[in-house]
């Protein structure tokens, strides 16, 4: 049987790579055509990186009546774990690997791992690009980014702007872009464009009173959701602010903010984390340009600030997976309101409950929110364009059908297919 091995988090960590990687291991197992290995970091990050990557809080065996495998073996910081990956991986004798890449600091290693696996086997690598200009800007970032993905023999992409990207960062490359899969016959490098797709892993709970539960913790008649990771680029602070205008002329809204403040994961309180703050914020002051740095990014003061206390709920943590449904089924619409984009896991999640999308003409969201149909779209940075789009699903609220409709053509099945073929 011909072996696939996908590299990335596997489930032992939190955040939406883990579950991307997870996803898509899944599928291409339950396609019974394949053997699947998951080989996995044991730690993503250098280790002076002060935030906790490892999921404590959901409880579900993730794998169940799969027959996916996990091999956690590749430290950041090790690298003698990097040449025993490639042994790890030449020793399943894949056919395809298939890496996935989310930020330019792992380069380093995955440009070490991709280079010896060509050398060393015969499979095709594969590199699952989830952005390619880096959301937080270092002055190295470029560089790692080409060294970590130029051993590719193909990209894989879910927008435009990032296959415009690859283009932009290897001007000596020449590149073919195609939606099937099909692999380039003229010796260019094949870049397939496809789509995020639409989690399997979260689901409607039929039986869950809304209502009920809006009434229990204070949720007024329409909600908005802001859920995910709290990172600067995500835009909570547009969110605020949009939400403080739409308060003014309404008082049956309500904003429910669901997520860990990225870079407060640990416990602020120890040395340990102390001397990991002290490091890394030196370190990043010497690399990523100060507009750029997030680590002092607390959009969640806002809150007070505009008095919306008894209109926001909170809750700042890392929801597990057999929870996310409550917040998705109470809520209206989905906000995104990024300042810039790369394909969202928050989105392709929003699919699941058929709530509609609310975002910002960025990144890839003109690609795949249509006006009117599955949702809205706000001029960037315009916090009064956000809020007439808010007030505009309200008056005009989205058939949740079309929202449905919009998913059923992002099928992970659909999607392996191409990878594979």
């Amino acid at each position: 049987m011909e072996h696939i091995v996908v590299f990335g988090p596997g489930p032992l960590f939190k955040g939406g790579l883990a579950n991307y990687t997870l996803s898509l291991a899944k599928t291409i197992d339950a396609m019974g055509k394949y053997k699947v290995t998951i080989v996995s970091w044991t730690n993503q990050y250098p280790a002076i990186v002060p935030r906790d990557f490892i999921d404590r809080s959901t409880k579900e065996n993730k794998l169940a009546g799969t027959g996916v495998e996990v091999v956690y073996v590749t430290n950041y910081n090790n690298p003698f774990s990097w040449t025993e990956t490639v042994r790890t991986i030449v020793n399943l004798k894949p056919s395809k690997v298939i890496f996935q890449w989310s930020i330019a600091i792992q380069g380093l290693p995955l440009g070490v791992i991709a280079r010896k696996l060509k050398k060393a086997c015969e499979a095709e690598i594969l590199f699952d690009l989830h952005f390619v200009i880096q959301k937080e800007q270092s002055l190295i970032d470029a560089r790692l980014t080409k060294w970590g993905i130029r051993s590719a023999d193909a990209y894989v992409v879910h927008a435009l702007q990032t296959a415009r990207e690859l283009e932009e960062i290897f001007p000596d490359k020449k590149f073919e872009i195609t939606t099937t899969g099909q692999r380039s016959t003229t010796g260019k490098t094949t870049v397939i464009k496809l789509f995020h797709p639409v989690y399997n892993m979260f689901k409607i709970h039929p039986e869950f009173d809304v209502e009920a539960y809006k009434q229990s913790v204070g949720l007024k008649k329409h909600v908005f959701l802001f859920f995910g990771f709290i990172r600067k680029y995500k835009g909570l602070h547009f969110c605020l602010e949009a939400f403080k205008e739409v308060a003014a002329r309404r008082n049956d809204v309500s904003l429910l903010i669901v997520g860990e403040s990225f870079w407060q994961t640990l416990d602020q309180t120890k040395l340990s984390t102390k001397i990991k703050n002290l490091i890394f914020k030196t370190v990043k002051s010497l690399l990523v340009r100060q507009t750029d740095n997030e680590q002092n990014y607390n959009p969640l003061a806002m809150i007070d600030q505009f008095g919306l206390q008894d209109k926001v709920m909170l809750v700042n943590d890392f929801v597990p997976n057999e929870d996310v449904y409550k917040y998705f089924q109470s809520s209206d619409s989905i906000l995104l309101f990024y300042e810039y984009a790369t394909p969202s896991g928050v989105e392709s999640m929003a699919y699941n409950f058929n709530l509609p999308i609310l975002a910002t003409r960025v990144g890839h969201f003109p690609e795949t929110v249509v006006e009117g149909f599955n949702g809205y779209l706000a001029d960037a940075a315009n916090t009064s364009s956000m809020a007439a789009v808010m007030l505009k699903s309200i008056d005009k609220p989205i058939d949740r059908n079309n929202v449905a409709v919009s998913a059923s053509t992002q099928s992970w099945e659909a999607y392996a297919e191409a990878i594979l073929k």
